[in-house]
């Protein structure tokens, strides 16, 4: 039976990089989307051929829901489990940028409940249905045996996380959350087997970072980053496969950065 896996915002950018990189691993794999099925019928398709490249034969389904939404939630996890005897593997990858960037000094209300509503509600209280429902599960698992998660969950965050950026001050806040969701759910669920992680992607190249190319090629050529490139979707993906592989058994909680070095202190 091939480990399954929940990949949210998995149509395009991170998302779809994850994606790839799990179904090569031959995992099962529900992809949601907010809104592009387009594009998540294409992530899907591509997920099938890069199993097949690999000699691997797995099944491929898409989903939508808003996770901002409660009753999108609900009806992403009745689909879960109507489609898997038990899930591996949640990765919380949905997210959204600023709709408009603004001074801390001028930020409004609505832009801050979008991003928190997206960026820090939804995963808390997917991953709050979804836990559950690995420890109704873990203890029954034959597969997991001494020393192996008996489930794990991800989150994608970001440097923003502990990077002040004053015109986007909303999108530092609830990434920052998500780093603390990570510590909580890691503590809560370390007891029962559940690994709990966060991936914190650097600057990377998707359609969100699109329209400030030209500044960070600059800034990158500068040396902001030690690696001086561009992430890729695939590197994030790279980093959530080596964990998905349970490569990290004594480890929860912890913190892998996917951003070029962007992280350390120079002098």
């Amino acid at each position: 039976m091939n480990p399954t896996a929940l990949v949210t915002g998995a149509s395009r950018g991170i998302g779809r990089g994850i994606a790839l990189e799990l179904a090569a691993l031959g995992h099962d794999l529900l992809l949601n989307y907010a809104r592009n099925e387009t594009a998540a019928t294409a992530t899907a398709a591509d997920c099938l051929a890069a199993a097949r490249a690999q000699g691997r034969d797995i099944r491929v389904l898409i989903a939508q829901a808003d996770i901002a939404q409660a009753a999108d939630r609900v009806a992403l996890i009745a689909r879960a489990r109507t489609e898997f005897p038990h899930l591996d593997l949640l990765v919380n990858n949905a997210g959204v940028a600023p709709a408009v960037r603004a001074d801390l000094l001028e930020a409004t209300e609505e832009n801050f409940d979008q991003l928190i509503a997206t960026n820090l509600k939804g995963p808390y209280f997917l991953t709050q249905h979804i836990a559950r429902w690995m420890l109704e599960t873990s203890a029954a698992r034959a597969d997991a045996g001494a020393g192996r998660p008996r489930g794990i969950i991800i989150f994608v965050s970001s440097i923003s996380a502990y990077t002040a950026s004053v015109n986007r001050g909303d999108y530092c806040v609830s990434k920052a959350g998500v780093a603390m969701l990570v510590k909580l759910f890691a503590a809560r669920l370390a007891e029962a087997g559940i690994g709990v992680y966060e991936i914190r992607p650097g600057i990377i190249a998707t359609d969100m970072t699109a329209p400030v190319r030209a500044r960070y090629d600059a800034l990158i050529a500068d040396g902001l980053t030690p690696i001086r490139r561009w992430g890729t979707p695939a590197d994030v993906g790279k980093a959530v496969a080596a964990i998905a592989l349970g490569l990290f058994p004594f480890s929860t909680g912890e913190v892998i950065n996917v951003d070029g070095g962007f992280h350390l202190r120079r002098l």
